[in-house]
């Protein structure tokens, strides 16, 4: 089984996917159990895969025989094995949080989250561009699909602004690889690093302009500045669950930009060598800061999530923009930490939202809710976490990434990373003390507040106790992220094998 755990990933979501389309949407019962143990499954194959690429070697598995130049294989390294890992672990608690019964409302909301899994694994695991455009519109076609089910009124004006939006960047997308492929006879990216770094420098032009054009795509995805308005409003209109999962769509942007820019206009671009680094590190500052002012001026618990999740993914961007296999490692521990809290304050505002009579998750209405004390503790342990305080996650993240800044931007980077740290524990702290602290207000009446659900407050607390598990084990946490880092900034060894295992016409294997 061991050569062939690199498409395991996709086809058991596949698989099960296709198994619940059989299964109809009347047996809800059985979806869920569908679900659930193929996003266990999902856990287990991660977590295998994370443990074989610890070795610093790169796994490929070639599906079917293509030549070099088109080259279509999964490949699998310590990268990809943290974004698998990823995504594994919030898509478990997601799914058994809309299975406490949001997942009625939305007929086909099981077969919709595997076929956004398969989506996502293939993303990560895809050794050309091409694929890499195919995955991408698999999941999104899936994420269209969850973000409308059952939307009405602002939800659907929203979700069908986010649908025009990636529609849009789907066909640049779509541009730059022709440009790309007309230009250099290729789209695996193994055989484009090494085709991209013979260009002489004076025939480089039309090919750095498609590599430009790639680059917006990929920020328009991740919500880089100016991309990023589209955004915090989508996010907050979605279903807690579907939104949750957002938190690691918009790391999907980040993972193309790291991927394509670190290996095809890499070290070994010759002419084209880091395209993108200068222009990622003010844009990602600049997103920061409009970021955290946003969440300063949310009006509700929802989009102050959205602004979070959009901080988190700037943050990520200032890693990538200092181009150091330290930075770089910071960033991809932070991934993790920012993926899990992000979901899990998503799924807290939903409870929330329905502990308060008529207020929702507003911060400018005021109304008592159910129990506050359990989720109080649960805001305050995400808070602490997405601050950036001591002990948990996020203080090991920024305190690495800081940790990695050079001399030469620490005049104004780190004030940028600590002031709007300061900022976003205000915004956290503000929205806590209106939601738990303040007294007054009419109490609901007996009947009007559901009780809460076990398994949508277990599915939380298991996200914010991963969060917990990434502080307590952060030591070989952060070691396994920096060799990721240090990968990366060396894609001399990804090239080699990849390009080794790929087929050559008239060579016999």
């Amino acid at each position: 089984m061991s050569p062939h755990l690199v498409i395991a990933p996709v086809l058991l979501p596949l698989l099960a996917g296709l198994l619940l389309l059989v299964l109809g949407t009347r047996r809800v019962r059985v979806q869920r159990w569908v679900g659930t143990l193929a996003c266990l499954g999902g856990v287990a194959l991660a977590g295998a895969l994370a443990l074989q690429a610890d070795d610093g070697g790169t796994r490929v598995y070639l599906v079917g025989n293509w030549a070099a130049h088109l080259g279509i294989a999964l490949v699998a390294d310590r990268l990809a094995s943290i974004m698998l890992l990823a995504t594994a672990l919030l898509a478990l608690p997601c799914l058994v949080f809309a299975a406490g019964g949001w997942d009625r409302r939305a007929p086909h909301f099981h077969v919709l989250f595997q076929f956004q899994l398969m989506g996502l694994n293939g993303a990560f695991l895809t050794g050309d561009l091409f694929n890499l455009f195919v995955f991408f519109e698999v999941l999104l076609i899936a994420s269209y699909g969850l973000l409308l089910s059952g939307g009405r009124g602002l939800q659907l004006r929203s979700g069908l602004q986010y649908v025009a939006f990636n529609i849009t960047a789907s066909t640049l997308f779509l541009v730059a690889l022709g440009f790309i492929y007309g230009l250099t006879g290729a789209l695996n990216m193994a055989e484009l690093a090494h085709r991209v770094g013979q260009v002489p420098a004076a025939e480089a032009a039309p090919l750095r302009a498609a590599a430009g054009l790639l680059l917006v795509v990929f920020c328009a995805k991740a919500a880089l500045l100016p991309l990023y308005f589209w955004l915090p409003e989508t996010y907050a209109r979605s279903p807690a669950a579907v939104a949750a999962m957002f938190a690691i769509m918009t790391k999907l942007g980040v993972y193309a930009v790291l991927r394509v820019f670190s290996l095809v206009f890499g070290a070994e671009a010759g002419a084209l060598a880091g395209l993108a680094w200068p222009w990622l590190l003010p844009l990602g500052a600049a997103t920061l800061v409009l970021a955290t002012l946003g969440a300063l001026a949310a009006p509700s618990l929802r989009l102050l999530a959205a602004y979070l999740v959009l901080g988190s993914a700037a943050t990520l961007f200032i890693a990538l923009g200092l181009a150091s296999a330290e930075a770089l490692g910071a960033g991809l521990y932070y991934l993790m930490h920012s993926t899990l809290v992000g979901g899990a304050l998503f799924l807290l505002a939903d409870l929330v939202r329905k502990q308060r009579d008529n207020a929702g998750d507003s911060l400018r209405k005021f109304d008592r809710m159910g129990p506050k004390a359990l989720l109080g503790a649960m805001f305050l342990l995400a808070a602490v976490s997405v601050a950036g305080l001591p002990p948990l996650s996020g203080f090991i993240g920024k305190f690495s990434l800081l940790a990695a800044v050079p001399e030469a931007h620490v005049a104004w980077l780190w004030p940028v990373l600590l002031i709007t740290g300061v900022l976003t524990l205000l915004a956290l702290a503000s929205a806590g003390s209106h939601l738990f602290w303040r007294e007054g207000g009419e109490v609901p009446a007996p009947g009007r507040v559901p009780a809460l659900r076990g398994v949508e407050v277990g599915a939380t607390v298991a996200l914010l106790a991963l969060g917990v598990m990434l502080a307590v084990f952060g030591g070989p946490a952060l070691r396994y992220a920096q060799d990721a880092g240090g990968q990366l900034m060396s894609p001399a060894g990804y090239i080699e094998q990849v390009r080794g295992a790929l087929p050559r016409p008239g060579v016999s294997r």
